[in-house]
């Protein structure tokens, strides 16, 4: 899969990171993670902790797929707002999945201080406004159902807006104690923290086959340099490449573009340096980052064409830049990345752990949707836990079977 194509910010943030060797031997191990990115990363922390002798491979270089392109702004909200979600799944299951959501960025955080590398984690608040009159009531909805929760966030008018930012908007949600991350400085940090466990990792080991022998009751990986993998359970971490595996028809496909600027010497008209996005569909987004860039994403177009998609990439480079200017007009800015990129999300609007027959004893981590690295930590704990404990009772909310109303 043409994952994404352009310029990338997030590898000169780390321009010697650790390496690992290619599979040159066989194995026989517990768990084999199949992919190298922040997903495969977390399952491998989680696991770190326990007796199981852990192998991940990665067909390139760590950190390289969509983990490189990924914005990593740590949110609990999500495309689609809980209470349309509600309408989905019933409300105890989504009150559940929010305080899962919640957790999730606080074990991102407690990983990133496990570990030896700094990746950059930082709490933020976010500002998450009605892009238009019609949008409000809609957002005052949501506003009170998490505040219902026990979340703390406010509830801001358009006044509240114009006093702080050079904007306006007739409404937003202010939510507290959201987060970013240097997700490939992320991604590493963890591999480094799981090896020093005794995780194996190995790079430039690309997956070209696997099956399941009955008699031993183990999946068998092989490799294009022919090597196996014999594990107990298998974890499918390869993000959207993942699909190339198992098909899952929940899963769905836009193309998204992003640009980060160069580094901004004036932040005092950006408040709290929040993350920012909006109830429009598709929706602009905006964060800093530690050297005080600027990442502007959005502009998403339906279409899933590698061709097309990157087509688009100039003119979307432009207009990400012209919204910019719009929202922030006293600070300028210059594009010194840009990229274009597939961006994958579910029908229903909630990731997938897929276990399908054909797969005995194991699990794909389809961690879809604008929360990509947070539904990975939560996924990945559930997964681990099955795994270690072998029972994870929130992991029915996530199956490909996942009760609906």
């Amino acid at each position: 899969m043409n994952l994404e194509t352009g310029k990338y910010y997030w590898p000169t943030t780390f321009p010697d990171p650790p390496s690992y060797p290619a599979l040159e031997n066989e194995i026989v191990c517990d768990v084999a993670i199949i992919g190298g990115g922040s997903s495969g990363a977390q399952c491998a922390y989680y696991l770190a902790h326990s007796d199981l002798h852990v192998v991940l491979i990665e067909k390139g270089k760590i950190g390289s797929g969509s983990t490189s392109t990924n914005t990593a702004l740590l949110q609990y909200s999500g495309e689609k707002m809980f209470t349309d979600l509600i309408n989905t799944f019933g409300k105890e299951y989504i009150v559940r999945h929010l305080q899962l959501l919640k957790e999730a960025i606080n074990e991102i955080e407690k990983a990133a201080k496990s570990a030896e590398i700094d990746c950059e984690f930082i709490r933020r608040d976010t500002l998450y406004s009605a892009s238009s009159q019609e949008d409000v009531g809609r957002l005052k909805n949501e506003y009170d159902f998490i505040k219902q929760q026990g979340f703390e966030l406010d509830f801001w008018t358009k006044s509240d807006i114009e006093s702080n930012y050079p904007f306006s908007r007739e409404a937003a949600i202010y939510s507290y104690n959201d987060a970013e991350i240097n997700p490939f400085k992320f991604t590493h940090a963890l591999l480094d923290y799981a090896v020093k466990k005794g995780v194996q990792v190995f790079e430039n080991t690309p997956m070209n086959g696997h099956h399941y022998d009955p008699q031993e009751q183990q999946m068998v990986v092989t490799t294009k340099t022919g090597r196996s993998i014999r594990a107990r359970y298998v974890i499918f971490a390869a993000g959207y490449e993942g699909i190339d595996i198992k098909k899952e028809k929940q899963a769905s496909f836009v193309s998204t573009y992003t640009v980060t600027t160069n580094p901004v010497a004036d932040f005092s008209s950006w408040y709290n340096r929040t993350l920012i996005w909006e109830t429009a569909r598709p929706y602009l987004f905006m964060r800093t980052t530690a050297d005080d860039r600027i990442i502007i994403g959005g502009l998403d177009e339906n279409t899933i064409y590698p061709e097309d998609r990157d087509s688009k990439l100039m003119h979307k480079k432009d207009k990400l830049i012209q919204e910019f200017n719009n929202m922030f007009p006293n600070i300028q800015v210059k594009p010194e990345f840009y990229l274009s990129a597939f961006y994958g999300g579910t029908v229903d609007g909630l990731p997938i752990i897929g276990t399908y027959d054909e797969y005995p004893n194991c699990y794909f981590l389809y961690a879809f949707g604008d929360n990509g690295t947070v539904y990975s930590q939560l996924l990945a704990k559930l997964i681990s836990e099955n795994i270690t404990k072998g029972n994870s009772p929130d992991m029915e909310l996530y199956l490909e079977n996942r009760p609906l109303l």
